[in-house]
């Protein structure tokens, strides 16, 4: 998979939204409406070139211009700054805050936040398109390699003492999350198991199949898995 590929049309997608409505509340962003959106992932595409291009995890952006003509140019140079510090191999040394720490790290992460962040934006202003299935399931796979663990080793979630089985139908791939033979199944596509995970769409959506003790499935899901 062509990830900078995918990083590039998602970071495109997401600017485009920025010619509309940018007082827009985002639904799943707290208070924050698309121009606090866009400050947010231009900031951190910024905070992500430098754990490339300086291994560091404590730069600080500088804050997004609040007219439109210069947010989107602000914009547009985040993003070409990232993409220009992760063009390199993606085994090449970076710090990041869960291993591995590589590039390679930084490449899927930038991939998932802006296709998770373009859904948002485009779901705001009434547009939003479904996800590519293979980084769709990228982004199920980073929740269970990076951002569950994450939680675990920082004590604001614990180690499942049952497990539950995720089945993406669509890309015919399967997660394991918690310890010794599943208890309860979800399946559905990549795209509606990824906006579950991270709190897009509920676990009662008509998209996903339980089968199992679902209860416990639930329970398992709540985590914290990647605040």
């Amino acid at each position: 998979m062509d990830l900078l590929l995918h990083l590039r049309h998602e970071l495109g997608a997401f600017r485009a939204c920025l010619d509309g409505d940018l007082s827009v509340p985002i639904e799943h962003c707290g208070d924050w409406t698309l121009r606090e959106l866009a400050e947010h992932l231009g900031g951190s595409n910024l905070w992500a070139a430098k754990a490339v291009t300086e291994r560091r995890g404590d730069y600080v952006p500088p804050a997004a211009p609040k007219d439109r003509a210069g947010l989107a140019r602000w914009f547009d140079a985040a993003s070409d700054t990232l993409l220009e510090a992760l063009d390199t191999d993606p085994s090449t040394e970076a710090w990041t805050f869960h291993p591995p720490e590589t590039v390679g790290f930084w490449q899927r992460r930038r991939c998932v936040e802006a296709l998770l962040h373009r859904w948002d934006a485009e779901r705001a202003i009434g547009t939003a398109r479904p996800f590519d299935p293979e980084l769709a399931g990228e982004g199920v796979a980073e929740v269970f390699e990076v951002m569950a663990p994450r939680q675990i080793v920082r004590g604001r979630a614990q180690l499942p003492d049952k497990a539950l089985r995720l089945d993406a139908a669509d890309i015919g791939r399967s997660w394991t999350y918690g310890q010794g033979v599943p208890v309860a199944k979800v399946s559905g596509t990549a795209e509606g198991l990824l906006l579950m995970l991270w709190g897009r769409m509920s676990p009662d959506d008509d998209g996903l199949v339980w089968d199992g003790d679902r209860g416990a499935g639930e329970h398992l899901l709540s985590g914290p898995l990647t605040a």
